[in-house]
């Protein structure tokens, strides 16, 4: 019996161990070889902005951050060069510079004095050291009201996320579960607004808001809109809500709730998903926001979003390490916010069908 059960588990582990070999295995390493692809733009940033400034423009030097070691002797400091030598290659400070014949220290022993070495110094190479420095970063937060920046990014979040959410979800509620005279042409106008490109509407809005409302250098142009809906988030949450049972909202309309609490007490409890859904691509969207940032608020340095004021330092600053490190502290927020929020976030993507 024993031996009969040996054979088996041999047969189907090999089995499934070939199974593994040839289905499982390809895909997974596809996925990291992709998954790397995408990361290194990302890895260059991070090592790019770590890096000295002076780095940058030395062909010899690694990819990594790193400095030019250096000993101090007889109170000045000295680069350190690869130096070939009949025992290997030796880390040597070149003191005395000569055409043919050039002195050279011993970091170990500088008590040895001088060694005299043969050859064309210009065509050593500099021995480097891992020296990542957070220098970039301090020059960004120095030249930028950073809290500030991040509070009206933060403000305008905290505000546009009211605004689009209520507004999303009572429209989203409407199309899904109430029969209006046109209903489904009305929603099919909204959602043929999502392929209306923002450039075709960029004129009218300005002329609105500033020549008839007078809104110049203040929030309101950029707030208002998000209290009348989205088409993206409307479309999201219709799909959510027409998937619920409408036997739940029946029972609590034969207790006499009406359409609101219905909303509030069936519905919504069981969208969080979608709703957090929608709430983190409203806020990675705000985030990001420069575009309106520029049109409206470009003379009034006090509402400037971090993106926006980052972006326009960059226009200033030529320094490749100081840009990369911008563009990371703008980048880090979402990152880490979608991070700690994937789980709901692929939750909602799964049950509004879109990843289907």
């Amino acid at each position: 019996m024993t031996t009969v059960k040996t054979k088996l588990l041999n047969k189907y582990g090999a089995s499934a161990r070939k199974r593994w070999m040839i289905d499982i295995l390809p895909f997974n390493l596809l996925v990291w070889i992709v998954a790397l692809i995408y990361i290194l733009p990302v890895g260059f940033m991070v090592v790019t902005a770590m890096m000295p400034t002076e780095q940058l423009g030395d062909r010899e030097a690694p990819l990594y951050p790193a400095k030019v070691k250096s000993i101090v002797y007889n109170g000045i400091s000295y680069k350190l060069y690869h130096v070939p030598t009949e025992e290997g290659v030796k880390e040597w400070a070149l003191v005395d510079r000569g055409m043919t014949r050039s002195g050279f220290i011993d970091p170990q022993n500088p008590e040895a004095g001088l060694i005299e070495w043969q050859g064309d110094w210009t065509q050593l190479t500099w021995v480097y050291e891992f020296s990542p420095t957070w220098d970039n970063f301090k020059i960004l937060f120095n030249a930028l009201p950073f809290p500030a920046m991040v509070g009206n990014s933060l403000l305008m979040v905290l505000i546009g996320e009211i605004g689009v959410l209520i507004s999303s979800t009572l429209v989203a509620y409407g199309f899904a579960r109430f029969s209006l005279p046109g209903g489904n042409l009305l929603f099919y106008i909204l959602i043929a607004t999502i392929l209306l490109p923002d450039k075709i509407t960029f004129i009218p809005s300005y002329y609105f808001f500033i020549r008839v409302l007078h809104w110049s250098n203040t929030l309101y142009p950029i707030l208002l809109p998000l209290f009348f809906g989205n088409a993206v988030y409307i479309f999201l949450l219709r799909q959510n809500f027409k998937s619920i049972s409408i036997e739940l909202e029946e029972a609590a309309m034969l207790d006499g709730a009406g359409p609101l609490h219905r909303l509030f007490s069936v519905i919504l409890p069981q969208s969080w998903p979608v709703i957090t859904t929608v709430a983190l691509l409203h806020f990675f969207y705000t985030w990001n926001e420069t575009r309106q940032a520029a049109i409206y608020l470009t003379t009034s340095s006090k509402l400037l979003p971090v993106s926006f004021a980052v972006q326009n330092y960059q226009s200033l600053i030529r320094i490749d390490n100081v840009i990369q490190a911008s563009t990371i502290v703008v980048l880090a927020v979402p990152v880490v916010i979608l991070f700690l929020t994937q789980r709901f976030f692929m939750q909602g993507l799964i049950i509004t069908g879109m990843e289907k």
